[in-house]
């Protein structure tokens, strides 16, 4: 059986595969690729409206438990590069 994530923008359930986990470093959203990087993760869907959700509920950093504000701008510039890779569009 598929381990199953919630996602911080839509709370929709999914299996792993089909999110992408993000972990904060001195204060900087990554996209932890692989999903290995220490620390708490938080999950997501790949796409602009969940990123935009968990931004607007501020979500990364209750589910991350970082206090402050997070420096989300290398999450948004890969997610803009990532959601053409997905669209199939260049």
């Amino acid at each position: 059986m598929e381990p199953v994530r919630t996602c911080v923008g839509c709370r929709m359930r999914a299996s792993r595969t089909a999110l992408l986990r993000v972990v904060a470093q001195n204060n900087i959203l990554v996209i932890d690729e692989s999903a290995v990087l220490p620390g708490r993760g938080a999950w997501m869907h790949p796409t602009q409206e969940c990123i935009e959700a968990a931004l607007r509920r501020r979500a990364f950093a209750r589910a991350l438990r970082v206090s402050g504000e997070l420096d989300t701008q290398t999450i948004e510039k890969r997610l803009n590069g990532y959601g053409n890779k997905v669209n199939g569009s260049k």
